[in-house]
């Protein structure tokens, strides 16, 4: 642990400095932060040497999803997505909801050792995207509004819809296993539900008062607009963990409600939003940073470890979750739009596994009560995302130029 602080801040000034130029690049981030903390971990270079359920390691991983929840919640203008509503909504109300039965019945034929509800669990963990690991694909301004905008949506609210079905599994799956009684799991799915979005609400809906409120008499600097959406994310996930909440859900329901209400006061002020497109500038800083951070420490500390228990199993249901697993129910979500086949392909393609994966997977190993063969599924859901991150990072940009090309010729 000595060097590890060390190594991680020489990994981000170091890629810092060449940020821009990899901009459009095949190398993105996660990547290069991946691949750092391959060579910086405990099994080659020994610089980053910490174990998965170590308290740094859980306290990165929740402050990371914590941020990024909110921060994505915060920014669906749900007045400006009704005229884009119908690609999102087959992606998460048909797409979602299949990919994790496919993703349930691929385990249960490829990976024969897991319990149903392990494979249960292995699908709901490995269903949310990350449109990080593809960023290209988000932001090429070439790319028609409707597929980019809809694939954007997609990443920032599949991860919070995916939270209480994480939570409901891992639930059902320490039921079967004996860790917890039914009653018992059925009442702990609920408190975490329930306060969860209780603590959300409050939180979300309090900082967008004071935002608003005292924004309209200018009585806040600047700097402390920017930094209350940090704080309300910190207050929802702080506030909903003592009641027996989930934060996660708090964090993302916190954005929701602060988002909305932030959106409805600047259309009520007929444009003029002094500091509405600029006070979330150090939330969304804030979770690049600790996204960039805690790739490395997947890559030191969860891939490095897992690798060396792959095996042609776990190999071949990686390459599965990221293809038919994901491309065949967006290619059924979308049935009735009459979409071309290279559409349906470059949507299917561009779900990439990432952050909310890797966080759910160090909950799992950091729970006191392990599951028969936790080993087999993180190994599973570690090995797919970081495939994922190779396989999607390095088809981004050229894909989605040529997908862009192809769009403006028809």
């Amino acid at each position: 642990m000595t060097w590890a602080l060390p190594a991680i801040a020489a990994v981000l000034l170091a890629y810092s400095a060449i940020s821009r130029r990899t901009a459009g690049t095949p190398i993105t981030g996660p990547i290069v932060f991946t691949a750092a903390g391959l060579l910086l971990g405990g099994t080659l270079a020994g610089l980053i040497d910490v174990h998965v359920t170590a308290e740094t390691v859980k306290l990165l991983a929740e402050v990371t999803l914590g941020l990024v929840l909110f921060s994505d919640a915060s920014r669906v203008d749900l007045s400006a997505l009704r005229t884009e509503i119908s690609l999102p909504a087959r992606l998460l109300g048909l797409g979602l909801p299949l990919t994790i039965v496919a993703g349930f019945g691929a385990a249960l034929v490829l990976l024969g050792d897991l319990a149903w509800p392990e494979a249960l669990l292995l699908a709901v963990i490995l269903a949310p995207t990350d449109a990080a690991l593809g960023q290209a694909v988000v932001t090429l301004p070439m790319l028609p509004s409707r597929v980019r905008q809809g694939l954007n949506v997609e990443s920032g609210l599949n991860d919070g819809i995916c939270v209480p079905l994480f939570l409901v599994a891992l639930a059902i799956a320490h039921a079967e296993a004996g860790a917890l009684g039914g009653g018992a799991a059925v009442r702990l799915v609920f408190e975490q539900i329930g306060y969860g979005i209780l603590a959300g609400l409050v939180a979300g809906v309090a900082a967008a008062a004071i935002l608003v409120t005292a924004g309209r008499r200018h009585w806040i600097d600047p700097l402390w607009a920017q930094i209350i959406p940090v704080t309300a994310a910190a207050l929802a996930y702080t506030a909903a963990v003592p009641l027996g909440g989930s934060g996660f859900i708090a964090a993302f329901v916190g954005g929701l409600a602060f988002g909305a209400l932030r959106h409805r006061a600047a259309d009520d002020r007929d444009g003029d939003g002094d500091g509405d497109e600029n006070d979330a500038d150090m939330l969304d800083e804030a979770g690049d940073l600790f996204s960039a951070v805690t790739f490395i420490v997947f890559g030191a500390v969860v891939l490095g470890p897992a690798l060396g228990h792959l095996s042609w199993a776990v190999f071949g249901y990686a390459v599965v979750s990221l293809t038919v697993v994901r491309m065949v129910p967006v290619a059924l979500s979308l049935i009735g739009t009459h979409p071309r086949g290279p559409t349906v392909a470059f949507l299917g393609w561009f779900g990439p596994r990432g952050l909310a994966t890797v966080v759910f997977v160090i909950l799992i190993v950091e729970e006191s009560a392990t599951l028969p063969h936790e080993d087999l599924l993180v190994t599973t859901a570690v090995v797919t995302v970081g495939l994922s991150v190779l396989a999607h990072g390095l088809s981004a940009a050229p894909l989605a130029a040529r997908y862009a090309a192809w769009s403006h010729r028809q």
